[in-house]
């Protein structure tokens, strides 16, 4: 007996979130830091940063995880994700400064 493959849409599948949560995680907890940490309006400095960041961050992780299908469409979904966390903590930094 032989047990049956497991189908590549299932793969990936459990692969998004395994490599996507964990960027967005990072960045909105980087986020929170610099918001707290940031005097001023130094927060215009680092939360580029924190971009820049979490985009090698996300290619580290999609690299590790060596699947080919659905590359793009995961480092869009991440970046994305990463990208309106930054954009909201952005406009409630400057919203209260």
């Amino acid at each position: 007996m032989t047990t049956p493959a497991v189908p590549p849409t299932s793969r990936r599948v459990r692969l998004k979130p395994l490599t996507v949560v964990p960027v967005w995680a990072f960045t909105l907890i980087v986020a929170v830091v610099v918001s707290v940490a940031a005097p001023g309006d130094d927060f215009y400095v680092w939360l580029p940063l924190v971009l820049a960041t979490s985009i090698i961050l996300s290619f580290v992780l999609q690299l590790a995880a060596s699947e080919k299908d659905g590359l793009v469409s995961r480092c869009v979904l991440t970046l994305c994700g990463s990208l309106v966390i930054l954009a909201v903590t952005t406009g409630v930094l400057a919203l209260v400064h």
